[in-house]
């Protein structure tokens, strides 16, 4: 039977069920207003490593830990696992789970690259080719201001419409059976370019690609923004939010009060320095499993939207005035009767 309902979005059959899922987070993530939400907080930035990226590392490994003892899981036990980040080579996913002893599928897809995992892991237990997968990420502020911008001694100045990199991680576990949240749809996205150079206003380039898969979700769905208890983007930051609402207003649709950013989410605008918001591999991941998850589990929303923005850039690219493409994958998630 034919899964896909228009150009890109499938329907998956046998929809994948969430058994378990955890999320770590740094000092400033704790300070947040979703602290209460994670399973752990270190106020150690270095995660008692030696450089910004084996701690990185080892929280993306700390995090994938929580999750596989919540599901009650060996790592070696997973049939996959489907893992990335922002680092050169994706460095930290690597070296986390270099000894998990499960087939590993190494991603890149900036910011989105959680929805990706969740994706195509999905996707491979639909199909049949896999029983149980977990899909991981995360990002560090400090090893992403190293690759991306400028070391923290240099203190560089920020401007309003840039974004901070959330140093945080989030697994979830995929399984083919079990009841409870399920992962119902799956909108890969198309690769938008707006022609934004500005890389302190990766907003503003995310947005584009945000509008032309939640666009295309409804027109291959069928449904509209009224169908979905939530619709979450990440991480647009204040910025892009609003940029996207505009997108939907100047064609007719509003978005409402539904319409959440991850990366407005994860801090408080008024108390904490975070200029236009939160950004980086962990933002939604970590907004996912410590906000969104439970808050469907305890009955607050029965279906919910989920479309992580990527910006693809890198430093190279960037310092050669190259625009900057943008990316966003989005998936169902549904609370069982």
């Amino acid at each position: 039977m034919l899964k896909r309902l228009g150009a890109q979005t499938v329907r998956l059959e046998n929809a994948p069920h969430i058994r378990a899922y955890a999320c770590v987070g740094g000092k400033k993530e704790g300070d947040g207003p979703l602290r209460a939400g994670f399973d752990r907080i270190s106020d150690d930035s270095y995660f008692g490593e030696q450089t910004w990226e084996q701690a990185e590392s080892r929280m993306i490994r700390d995090c994938f830990a929580l999750a596989c003892g919540k599901a009650g899981l060996a790592p070696a036990g997973l049939d996959y696992v489907l893992a990335g980040d922002l680092l050169n080579q994706c460095v930290s996913s690597a070296f986390a789970l270099k000894d998990s002893a499960a087939p590993y599928l190494g991603l890149y897809g900036a910011c989105s690259t959680m929805a990706e995992a969740l994706s195509l892991g999905a996707m491979l237990i639909d199909g049949g080719f896999a029983e149980t997968v977990c899909a991981a990420t995360g990002s560090h502020f400090c090893s992403a201001e190293r690759q991306y911008r400028f070391p923290l001694e240099y203190g560089g100045q920020r401007p309003p419409t840039a974004q901070w990199t959330v140093t945080g991680a989030g697994a979830v576990i995929l399984d083919a059976s079990g009841r409870g949240l399920r992962v119902t749809h799956v909108t890969t996205g198309r690769i938008v370019d707006a022609g934004i150079t500005d890389a302190n206003s990766m907003g503003s380039a995310m947005a584009p690609a945000a509008y032309d898969t939640l666009r295309a979700h409804f027109a291959d769905t069928g449904r509209s923004p009224a169908d979905y208890d939530a619709i979450f983007t990440g991480d647009l930051g204040a910025l892009g939010h609003d940029l996207l609402e505009e997108l939907f207003r100047a064609e007719g649709t509003v978005l409402g009060d539904r319409y959440m950013d991850c990366g407005v989410l994860i801090y408080d605008a008024k108390r904490q320095d975070a200029n236009a918001g939160g950004s980086g591999c962990g933002c939604c991941a970590a907004v996912l499993c410590s906000h969104i998850l439970p808050a469907m589990q305890s009955g607050v929303w029965r279906r919910v939207l989920f479309s992580a923005t990527g910006a693809l850039l890198s430093a190279t690219s960037a310092q050669q005035g190259s625009s900057i493409p943008g990316i966003c994958h989005a998936l169902v998630i549904e609370k069982e009767a």
